[in-house]
């Protein structure tokens, strides 16, 4: 498996940038303390926000339930009337993901009861498909890799559908849950809002808590370059391209941050130490291990991270017998990183 690995550490100050379902920072134990943690799927969706802004021709992929109106649009644009382009799109909404016939009864809103990925070229494939065929399951049949060129989003994260396993794709890209590499303990804010009308007895306008926390991450992020360009992703694509969309994913996966309170606290700062490494063959592997011990200091934590990091890293490969090639940030910039990867993509 040739695939590249990126291991990040990310220091943040006051922040909060995933929550949980009280509104608190996400935290995890880990090595017999809290950590902080942020969810892969929390930075996975910054890292496809970001790749929309960096190649927004190869990142068009949209997730949710509000499915049917696209479609319902597509169709009829292949020249169905209104009433028959619902009658089908819902056709659609059923087959892919359970049309929620109770959700039109309750609030007249149109969507599938689960999340569906796709792109504007799948649907309008399917569209024209279906005008052909006239059958909802020979439209899918019709779907070939081409008409996913735009969808390097859908080939990176994948997507799973239970009801059709030629739409499931499985993505090329795995992502860690970031942990901090040291003990966390959430604090508490409370703040007030001072009331703007003059009244002499008016007070706060209101008062109120909320939770963050100050971390340094260990992030790690893999990216499978043998399944990304293979005959079910995004073999379609020329080699020029190929770089692009890959060089596209590294710069997204370094400069993403998570938006949450991004006005109100903004953690958006940039990784100080990246280890990139692209291997011929093997499996990606994370150097979590490295902080099961929480680094311990007064005087800073990123710089005894970086040695953590570096140690578990030289142990690893005399132990196994790693190998592969190494780019180190800051010692090199962003743009030397990105044109070494170019190399390595065929």
């Amino acid at each position: 498996m040739k695939h590249i690995e990126l291991h990040i550490l990310q220091s943040f100050p006051v922040s909060c940038l995933n929550r949980d379902d009280l509104n608190s920072p996400k935290t995890a134990l880990f090595g017999g303390v809290q950590r902080a943690r942020v969810s892969s799927q929390c930075w996975k969706r910054a890292v496809r926000e970001t790749a929309k802004e960096v190649l927004p021709k190869f990142f068009t992929g949209k997730r949710g339930r509000l499915f049917v109106e696209p479609m319902k649009a597509a169709l009829v644009k292949e020249g169905y009337d209104d009433a028959k382009a619902l009658e089908i799109a819902k056709e659609f909404g059923e087959y892919m993901a359970k049309y929620d016939a109770e959700a039109e009864k309750k609030d007249g809103i149109l969507r599938v009861k689960t999340a569906y990925f796709t792109t504007p070229n799948e649907i309008n494939k399917l569209a024209k498909a279906y005008k052909e065929k006239e059958e909802v399951k020979k439209a899918i049949k019709e779907l070939k890799p081409e008409d996913l060129k735009d969808a390097a989003d859908i080939s990176l994260f994948g997507r799973m559908v239970a009801n059709d396993h030629t739409l499931t794709i499985e993505g090329a890209a795995m992502f860690n849950h970031a942990l901090s590499t040291h003990k966390v303990e959430n604090e508490m804010d409370y703040f007030s809002a001072v009331e703007d009308w003059p009244n002499d007895d008016a007070g706060a306008a209101m008062t109120s808590t909320l939770e963050y926390n100050s971390a340094t991450y260990y992030r790690f992020a893999a990216l499978n370059l043998d399944m990304l360009f293979d005959n079910k992703h995004l073999a379609c694509l020329d080699g020029n391209e190929r770089k692009d969309v890959v060089k596209a994913f590294v710069r997204a996966t370094l400069q993403s941050v998570p938006i949450a309170r991004r006005n109100s606290m903004n953690g958006n700062v940039p990784p100080r130490y990246v280890l990139c490494v692209i291997r011929e063959k093997g499996h990606p592997i994370q150097l979590i291990n490295a902080f099961e011990e929480p680094i311990q200091s007064k005087n800073g934590i990123v710089k005894k991270s970086i040695e953590a990091l570096k140690k578990e890293y030289e142990t690893l490969k005399d132990t196994w017998g790693l190998d592969g090639v190494e780019i180190h940030m800051p010692e090199k910039k962003l743009s030397e990183l990105l044109a070494e990867v170019e190399k390595h993509v065929n």
